[in-house]
């Protein structure tokens, strides 16, 4: 019987200094490093849209958007993750590490085939434990259709938006869904883009 070689895990010192000059991004699960793959145009494009209409509302505050070169740091059973959201808001003033954030007020995932899996899973228990964190909103790249997790007292709502606006109360703003799709070639639908709503 052959016996599989033990793996070599990464200190996240050792992590963080690979991260600097690699030319590829990487998240980090316990020691564990998963190259990180590229984005659709629609991806990039939902993303861009919505920070975008975050930005403005963010001048002469404290808070600061990071749009998906940023990364956070959470723990996950007991282990030490590194994960890249799409968008990472932290109005904490004291959250000021050079490469990585630890307390986010809103986090966002544009969902794809290859990572919904894992923003709905293991994402999910990871940043809902994080204390400081208001709201996790995952976008759909394929369809006009937003699912926002707001934490009430103790527990998360769920709330499925595929009309109106998302609102976001750690900004006390609403974000028409016709803005974060604007220009975005969606599937299926005959168009070109998601035209906004004028």
């Amino acid at each position: 019987m052959v016996e599989a070689a033990p793996k070599t895990l990464l200190s996240v010192d050792e992590y963080l200094a690979g991260e600097l000059v690699s030319e590829i991004r990487h998240e980090y699960v316990g020691g564990e490093v998963y190259a990180m793959v590229g984005a659709s145009d629609r991806h990039g494009l939902i993303a861009l849209n919505l920070a975008t209409a975050l930005r403005p509302r963010l001048r002469g505050t404290p808070c600061q958007l990071f749009m998906a070169d940023m990364k956070l740091r959470v723990r996950v059973a007991g282990d030490t993750a590194f994960y890249y959201p799409d968008l990472l808001l932290s109005c904490d003033p004291e959250d000021r590490e050079t490469y990585f954030r630890t307390r986010p007020c809103l986090v966002v995932e544009v969902l794809s085939e290859t990572t919904e899996r894992i923003e709905r899973r293991e994402k999910l228990y990871a940043y809902t434990a994080i204390p400081t964190l208001q709201e996790y909103l995952l976008l759909s790249q394929d369809r006009v259709e937003a699912e926002l997790r707001r934490r009430v007292g103790d527990g998360w709502e769920v709330h499925r938006i595929t009309e109106g606006g998302v609102s976001l109360a750690c900004l006390g703003l609403e974000v028409p869904l016709s803005t974060i799709y604007e220009d975005v070639p969606l599937p299926g639908s005959g168009l070109p883009s998601a035209s906004p709503s004028r």
